[in-house]
């Protein structure tokens, strides 16, 4: 079960805010393209695909690539970008054993209930050798998000998130190994303004469960350093590539 209900207000702010721009994402094709090996044919899935903007930008990126998005939220699916969306999760996949040639998920992995489980699951349908590729911000790695100088109470949620440590213990069980871990930046609005004017909480899980004060506080925050902070917002979370 997600730690927030992706229902049709959530999916809404979610479409609306967290769709970066190609020029945003850069580095993130890079080290992608690094160790994923896109080839024409190559079977991807792209597992809690959300609104489907990494679906969309991996068609886009990669010429010839088939794309399977899976996500279990009935509202990101109806509002998802990318088409079509299959209804599953990390423990119930609806794909056959050895049926795709990489994995990717992204800020999905700290609403896994049973990271083993996950990782059976994955296990079954990657062909052997094939590489898993998790973005997310993990516990204890926050130092390096804008969003936490401005909600500093969040990074208590964080700290409640898998670490990179937990994901590797738990994937060894399935005889997944540790490739890379890196961190990506990427430009995440093209102002502290902008991040401000467009933020909204629904779209972000860290933000849904600090307090109500809290939320207001950081918010006043982030506008009061917006009125003098004219820079892109550069934030970077990590890569953890598995095989």
């Amino acid at each position: 079960m997600a730690r927030i209900a992706y229902d049709s207000p959530a999916a809404m702010a979610y479409e609306a805010t967290r769709h970066l721009t190609d020029d945003g994402l850069a580095d993130w094709r890079k080290a992608i393209t690094r160790h994923l090996g896109p080839r024409p044919g190559m079977r991807l899935l792209d597992l809690g695909s959300g609104t489907g903007s990494w679906a969309q930008a991996f068609t886009t990126w990669y010429e010839g690539i088939d794309v399977f998005a899976v996500d279990p939220s009935e509202a990101m699916r109806a509002r998802s970008v990318y088409q079509p969306v299959i209804p599953g999760d990390a423990a119930h996949i609806p794909l056959d054993d050895d049926s795709v040639d990489a994995v990717w998920i992204s800020t999905v992995i700290h609403h896994v209930p049973d990271l083993a489980a996950a990782a059976h699951e994955l296990r079954r349908v990657l062909r052997p050798g094939a590489p898993l590729l998790i973005r997310s911000a993990f516990a204890g790695r926050h130092q390096a998000i804008t969003l936490f100088r401005y909600f500093p109470e969040a990074v208590r949620v964080l700290d409640t998130y898998p670490s990179v440590v937990d994901v590797e213990t738990a994937f060894a069980t399935s005889g997944f190994h540790t490739v890379a871990c890196e961190q990506v930046p990427q430009t995440t609005a093209a102002s502290l303004y902008e991040a401000a004017t467009t933020l909204r909480r629904e779209a972000h899980t860290l933000l849904h469960l600090i307090s109500d004060d809290d939320y207001a506080a950081g918010l006043a925050r982030l506008r009061r350093a917006a009125r003098t902070d004219t820079g892109p917002v550069i934030d970077a979370l990590d890569l953890l590539v598995l095989r």
